[in-house]
């Protein structure tokens, strides 16, 4: 691929501000697709995004702001997608974009696409036709607010095309973001989907009055029921110990910046799952993805306590206290 690629960005939330933070790094220029017109306008006027990480400064006229993505698409050769799981397929379809098959793709959303209970490097593939060799993945562990801050973070660019990966990875690395390459987009993807899922589980048993002794109990169990979900799922010669896994899943469910934890543990402190949901006013991706798991596994039948526990608490009205405890005679 050319060595210095033109980059087109599909979002406007936290992670997406971030991601443009980093481009324009080591980039001159980035195509930036945003939903609202007035989201378009602050950006191109005042170099900040009008809603979130307002403390990253854009210079304006690096910037091509634009709702129109027809037009990100066809002055771009790597896309770079950082939308919410549960809106990709409507927002895909809403707009529709031609000439996409010739692009690469990457993938930059942690949960997966609600109506197919997919993972997006498949939807992708099915919706554009673009071969999975041109298809990647950022995966973290990194919250957006640290970037902003430019604290000492670690990615990981996954990509079966490793000169893809590599490319991506100059674009994006800065003296605060170590990236390092691997292959394993389907393990890389779930794994994202699954460390909000048992982020959550963290959040609700914190939100219950649990301490960090039982904390660190669920979260090694977690680990081990990922370890279990990837093999079954798609085999690959992986290390789960590795930060695009484990690292995620520590930082997520640790971490004060998560939402999914968050949400977690206002559901243990009595909050309806809608009612947290409402009051955060910010996607935890874990909600959807806890569904999209559940529905998955029905084909691998994978023993997974402490998933399947989040997805009764979430989906059928289980009481966390209940699902909580029932962990506790489970759990090793």
């Amino acid at each position: 691929m050319d060595s210095n690629p033109r980059f087109g960005l599909i979002g406007s939330g936290s992670w997406a501000t971030a991601i443009a933070k980093l481009l324009l790094t080591n980039t001159d220029e980035l195509n930036w697709w945003v939903r609202r017109e007035e989201t378009k306008d602050h950006l191109l006027q005042y170099g900040r995004n009008p809603n979130y990480i307002q403390s990253i400064e854009f210079d304006t006229s690096r910037i091509h702001v634009t709702t129109d993505m027809q037009a990100v698409v066809d002055a771009s050769d790597v896309l770079i997608f950082a939308i919410p799981s549960g809106y990709l397929d409507a927002t895909i379809q809403e707009h529709k974009p031609q000439r996409v098959g010739d692009k690469i793709l990457i993938n930059a959303i942690k949960g997966m696409v609600v109506e197919y209970h997919s993972i997006p490097a498949r939807y992708l593939h099915k919706e554009f036709g673009v071969p999975y060799e041109r298809i990647g993945l950022v995966a973290g562990p990194c919250h957006a607010e640290e970037v902003a801050r430019e604290k000492l973070s670690y990615l990981t660019v996954v990509c079966p095309d490793q000169a893809i990966a590599q490319t991506v990875a100059d674009a994006m690395a800065t003296r605060y973001i170590k990236i390092q390459t691997s292959e394993d987009v389907f393990g890389a993807e779930l794994a994202a989907v699954l460390k909000n899922i048992y982020a959550i589980g963290a959040g609700i048993a914190m939100g219950l009055g649990y301490g960090d002794n039982f904390l660190s109990v669920l979260i090694s169990n977690a680990s081990q029921e990922m370890k279990r979900f990837l093999a079954a799922i798609h085999e690959h010669d992986r290390d789960v110990k590795e930060s695009a896994y484990l690292g995620d899943l520590l930082v997520t469910a640790y971490s004060p910046h998560s939402r999914n934890r968050t949400l977690g543990m206002m559901i243990g402190k009595g909050y309806s799952v809608k009612g947290a949901i409402m009051e955060m006013n910010m996607v935890a991706e874990g909600f959807n993805g806890s569904n999209g798991i559940f529905h998955l596994n029905k084909k691998f039948e994978v023993e997974m306590p402490i998933a399947d526990a989040v997805y009764r608490v979430l989906h059928e009205r289980m009481s966390p206290v209940i699902e909580m405890r029932l962990l506790t005679e489970e759990l090793a």
